[in-house]
């Protein structure tokens, strides 16, 4: 335990007697081996520690437990953060026997208890997926009273489509963020004793399986930050423990702000593309000097028989591209811009390559789309060595993998009585095995993850890829405010399209990670408008990755204002976006700010008018930053910059 003062101290030094309430002292996780409960088995197991430095800030932690019976191995592999209050773990089950293992069954990866004062109640927060509605990503407020037992599932296997597999659970004066990392199917349920405790188990929803001679499994990752004060500030440390620690970073840097063009509005998805169209479309947004950083090749540049969803070839389609993509990657860089190119490997359609030379390969019935199992090592090591190759060949910098359909199912009928829950664990760990053999081989490759838009966003996944398609709901404006709100609590990077020029829609759209699908054959758009908006955006995105904070609450009317600020208290600047709704009869609002130093001054500055005004960081956080929007619907961008330090 490290103290507030900086001072650690190991936990069985705490003094004799009850363990204080607030701690769960002992293995933060349970199972059940031969019909027993892990709380019993583990006092009687052969135990070691082992501790090691990894980096200024992460020490590792690995607790070892081994049944001398049996030869099941029980390994914890914890991290502990230095610069931020927050540990994390995996646990993974080896059998070291020469005989399968009794069933190993209910493994909660997440077991712990907390406990509240007398005053107030626990409220769990949680999330929203992302499901293509209008209500993507909105933010839920569940209180949890005596006696309450809320279970929340991800319930398809692709593990973020209905909720995030993120929670704070907040009590009077304090609180925990608890995180899952697991591209699959978890659970998690939270059940109020009659006092004032809380029992929190989340994991992999069904194991009940034996392990054969030498077979490792593990668990969903768990990571735990704790939190002082108010649950929302306690979201801006996860968000800054998100970028420190979690965001990929190929070549060393963080992924910048990006603003790209897919060309799918024109060339129905990619399903009309070909050499030519594509470079004319390229040409086009060179000509109206649109500053982009890539080129979005999404779905259907391979054979597509009877649309994009026919899956599992892939190669360019040679009708379209006989030379290959290649011939618009190389045509892309030499106008200064980089490359997008969208994948779904794991979904197999009847006719495609894989369907037909490797069934072997392949879960699920005929008929019907198949999914390419990743836990077979034979079909991922093909993956691998094959997108590599167009990788290369293509001229490929920015990997788009998407994932359309639901693999419980499939998973779950592949397993044996004794098995169940074996095939999704396999699958997973082969999944992840894939991107991270990808990243070691191209260091500098950036990979997009993608299922129906935000589906695959666990926290395993955010530490390989970032979501640049946030959500399969995209353009309808009071949305589009709304999954900002809601998203941008917990994942820091995201990205959505934009296919419209004036202020209000391009405002809605705005993300660190923006996207045009803009019909550029047309000249009689607004081009200066277009030019102006993404102008304003490129010198507004770095604010995206400073403090966030809801200015209005969630709200799905088209009569109300909405407005949110990202905050960078470091450099004292930051940014307001205010939106007034095409129903609301209000011409003027005040929104008190966040984050800001009393005694500071901030100029002001909107993106629309001449010249700035300065106010002190009291008066914009007591009585507000007055806004008035006289266009209905219309949108503003205020900038502030700390003028004047706090003496």
């Amino acid at each position: 335990m490290t103290l507030a003062d900086g001072n650690t101290l190991a936990v069985a030094d705490l003094p004799t007697g009850p363990p204080p309430p607030a701690y769960t002292v002992g293995p933060p996780f349970a199972f059940r081996y031969g019909d027993r409960p892990s709380s019993e088995l583990l006092k009687t197991w052969e135990f070691d520690r082992s501790e090691r430095r990894l980096d200024s800030h992460r020490t590792e932690y690995v607790l070892r437990y081994r049944d001398a019976r049996t030869g099941l191995v029980v390994r914890c592999v914890a991290v502990s953060y230095a610069d931020f209050p927050t540990v994390e773990w995996t646990v993974y089950f080896k059998n070291e026997g020469t005989q399968s293992t009794p069933i190993l069954e209910q493994i909660q990866a997440l077991d712990a208890q907390f406990e509240r004062r007398p005053e107030g109640e626990f409220i769990l927060h949680h999330v929203k997926g992302s499901q293509t509605s209008p209500t993507d990503f909105q933010p839920l407020e569940t209180r949890l009273e005596p006696r309450a037992d809320e279970r929340i599932v991800a319930g398809s296997g692709r593990t973020t489509s209905k909720q995030l597999s993120y929670f704070n659970v907040e009590w009077p004066g304090q609180g925990v963020i608890i995180a899952l990392g697991w591209p699959g199917d978890w659970a998690a349920q939270f059940t109020r004793d009659e006092g004032m405790g809380l029992r929190v188990r989340a994991g992999q929803e069904l194991t009940h399986f034996k392990l054969l001679p030498g077979e490792e499994v593990r668990s969903p990752l768990v990571a735990l930050q704790f939190y002082q004060g108010d649950w929302l500030g306690a979201q801006n440390v996860w968000r800054r423990w998100m970028i420190a620690h979690n965001l990929p970073r190929p070549g060393g840097k963080l992924p910048a702000p990006q603003l790209a063009a897919e060309p799918g509005i024109v060339t129905n998805v990619m399903m009309d593309a070909d050499e030519s169209n594509m470079k004319a479309l390229l040409n086009r947004y060179l000509e109206e000097r649109i500053p982009l950083d890539y080129w979005w090749m999404d779905a259907g540049w391979y054979p597509i028989r009877t649309g994009w969803w026919n899956t599992g070839t892939w190669e360019p389609d040679p009708q379209r591209f006989a030379r290959g993509l290649r011939a618009i990657t190389d045509y892309a860089h030499s106008k200064g811009l980089q490359s997008i190119v969208w994948f779904e490997p794991e979904r197999v359609a009847a006719g495609t390559w894989l369907y037909d030379k490797h069934p072997e390969w392949l879960l699920g019935q005929d008929g019907k789309d198949k999914l390419l199992y990743l836990g077979n090592p034979d079909a991922w090591h093909w993956l691998v060595e094959h997108v590599s190759e167009l990788l290369k060949e293509q001229g490929i910098d920015f990997y788009r993998q998407d994932f359309n359909f639901d693999p419980l199912p499939i998973w779950r009928a592949n397993d044996n009585e004794d098995r169940q829950g074996i095939t999704e664990i396999r699958h997973v760990t082969g999944y992840l095995a894939y991107w991270d053999e990808l990243r070691r081989r191209f260091p500098n490759l950036r990979i997009d993850t993608c299922s129906s838009g935000g589906g695959r966003d666990d926290l395993e996944t955010l530490r390989r890829a970032v979501p640049l398609w946030r959500s399969d709901y995209v353009y309808a404006t009071t949305a589009m405010q709304n999954i900002t709100s809601g998203i941008a609590m917990w994942i820091p990077y995201y990205g959505t399209g934009i296919n419209r020029v004036d202020p209000y829609s391009f405002r809605s759209d705005m993300c660190p990670a923006a996207v045009l699908q803009i019909d550029v054959r047309r000249k009689d758009l607004d081009y200066n408008s277009l030019r102006r908006m993404c102008s304003q955006w490129r010198a507004i995105a770095e604010y995206y990755y400073g403090d966030y904070y809801p200015l209005t609450a969630y709200n799905t009317g088209e009569d109300t204002w909405a407005a949110f600020q990202f905050d960078r208290p470091e450099s004292g600047d930051g940014m307001v976006q205010v939106f007034r709704r095409p129903g609301s009869p209000f011409e003027a609002a005040r929104f008190q700010l966040r984050g800001l130093q009393s005694g500071a001054r901030y100029a002001l500055t909107d993106l629309d008018a001449a010249g700035s005004k300065e106010l002190t960081g009291r008066e914009l956080m007591n009585e507000g930053l007055p806004v008035v929007i006289k266009a209905k619907p219309g949108a503003v961008v205020v900038t502030y910059k700390r003028v004047e330090p706090v003496p």
